[in-house]
């Protein structure tokens, strides 16, 4: 007998890759749950109607959230305090309050600010792809990949094991973090390294020495790999530096100190230095895929469904 779910009712705001996913893994864990959704782009409603990801695709915010027992923001970070504004006329009182974001501490401070009446658990599923739109959704995308609960001080435990059910329901493994420690860590595991691809591609694109052709018929598998995660979306990836800028900042003050060393040692032929740092950086690489945190294959070998 399967566990009955937490929510009867979910309704997800923002019907882009993560609440598109979240949509179809619901419906393959959870199939009694009704589900409901909005998205502000009338376009992405009219997808998510055809692709059937929903009981039903509302015309507003606060009609899709009628009833609903859990909402959950997938919308850039930026957008948070205005999408949470626009449907507050339509939650019930014990509705609990969630949402994908990649920054905790100003998001919560958004939704209470917003909703300072209602029960607020952020969440940050860490997955994802380079693909949006309400098409690059798969039911998959959470499986044994890390959702990261960072509830505020004094919520209710019932809420925390309600939602921490929820995402282990949908595959994931859950631990929970200080909103504020959150950011410093996703700064240097998500935040900087879309930010270095970001200007890794730039300067590629910008050099007068190397035409456009080139950077892409000779490209190496290591900017393959930048491109492909300078290829996110670029909205979402704005708020979210902007969201987490103190975070992000001292990241990558600490990044520019380490990479002045590499230089010197370049500089100065130290090849002990360089070995070392590459011997120490191989070992972060084994233990991530020890930890069945990446595959090889495009998805972490996941097929869309």
């Amino acid at each position: 007998m399967s566990a009955k779910p937490p929510f009867a009712h979910v309704a997800i705001i923002g019907l882009g890759l993560i609440g598109s996913s979240i949509a179809r893994a619901v419906r393959d864990a959870m199939p009694d749950v009704k589900l409901s959704g909005f998205d502000a782009d009338a376009t992405a409603r009219a997808t998510a109607r055809n692709l059937g990801l929903a009981d039903a695709i509302a015309d507003s915010a606060a009609d899709a959230v009628v009833e609903a027992d859990l909402v959950i923001f997938c919308v850039p970070v930026g957008a948070m305090g205005k999408a949470a504004a626009d449907l507050r006329s339509g939650l019930k009182a014990e509705a609990l309050i969630s949402d994908v974001g990649s920054s905790k501490a100003n998001v919560l401070a958004e939704l209470q600010a917003a909703l300072p009446d209602h029960a607020i658990i952020p969440a940050h599923p860490v997955a994802g792809t380079e693909r949006s739109g309400p098409e690059a959704g798969f039911a998959t995308l959470f499986q044994n990949r890390w959702c990261i609960l960072t509830p505020p001080e004094g919520a209710q435990s019932d809420h925390v094991d309600r939602l921490t059910r929820f995402w282990q329901m949908l595959g994931a493994n859950v631990d929970l973090m200080d909103p504020q420690h959150h950011d410093l860590v996703l700064a240097v595991t998500s935040h900087l390294p879309h930010l270095i691809a970001y200007t890794i591609v730039g300067t590629a694109s910008d050099l007068e020495s190397v035409t456009r052709s080139e950077v892409i018929k000779y490209s190496a598998g290591g900017f393959r790999d930048f491109t492909r995660i300078a290829a996110s979306d670029p909205t979402m990836w704005r708020d979210v530096f902007l969201s987490n800028k103190d975070a992000v900042l001292e990241m990558l003050q600490r990044f520019s100190e380490d990479l002045t060393a590499l230089q010197r040692a370049i500089r100065w032929g130290d090849g002990d230095a360089l070995f070392d740092l590459f011997t120490r950086t191989r070992a972060i690489r084994r233990s991530i895929i020890e930890e069945g945190q990446d595959d090889a294959r495009p998805d972490f070998g996941r097929s869309p469904s």
